[in-house]
């Protein structure tokens, strides 16, 4: 019912944030979430849980999707060090860590709660809040016209006169004025 890979060519970091997503879930639910990450870590923990399942059907006469991922952990291993070469002659290290990942599955029945149990006696529900509205584009308001605005007669307009075609003319630049050079 456990099952460890070790020296995986993971950081920890990286290893850790997919194994939180299936602490305390069942195997098909958590085959599930690796199944559809898109981290690269979530491969080699589902190699991992499915040697685990394998591990407690053929040792333990158990069926693999009433188990539970109990515990689930990462570990550093150890680190490569390697040398990059940068301007001016120096060098900078790289560091390519390691890890070493560990599960452990318990049947349903004897999963343990990770939540701790509440001691009072439960207290009035919440009462849920309306699900937000969705916030689509505004109508376009009509334009009111006031009344006072049609009290008032507008005053008739000129019909404009018949815009001439410009001729394409271009500018002339003004020469540049020249500073008065003041006697001292």
């Amino acid at each position: 019912m456990r099952a460890a890979a070790k020296w995986v060519r993971i950081t920890p970091r990286k290893a850790r944030l997919v194994v939180e997503h299936i602490r305390g879930r069942t195997v098909p639910e958590a085959r599930t979430m690796l199944a559809f990450s898109e981290r690269a870590a979530a491969r080699e923990i589902d190699k991992l849980l499915r040697s685990a399942v394998a591990n407690a059907e053929a040792n333990h006469d158990l069926i693999g999707d009433d188990l539970v991922v109990k515990t689930v952990y990462v570990d550093e291993g150890p680190t490569i060090k390697r040398w990059r070469p940068r301007a001016r002659g120096r060098a900078a290290q790289i560091r390519k860590r390691m890890c070493h990942i560990t599960i452990t599955l318990s049947p349903a029945a004897t999963a343990t709660v990770t939540r701790a149990p509440e001691l009072e006696a439960p207290a009035e529900e919440k009462p849920k809040r309306a699900p937000r509205r969705k916030v689509g584009p505004k109508p376009k308001a009509e334009t009111e016209v006031k009344p006072e605005a049609e009290a008032k007669p507008k005053a008739e307009t000129k019909p404009k006169a018949e815009a001439k075609p410009k001729a394409a003319t271009t500018r002339k630049r003004a020469p540049a004025k020249k500073k008065e050079e003041s006697d001292s």
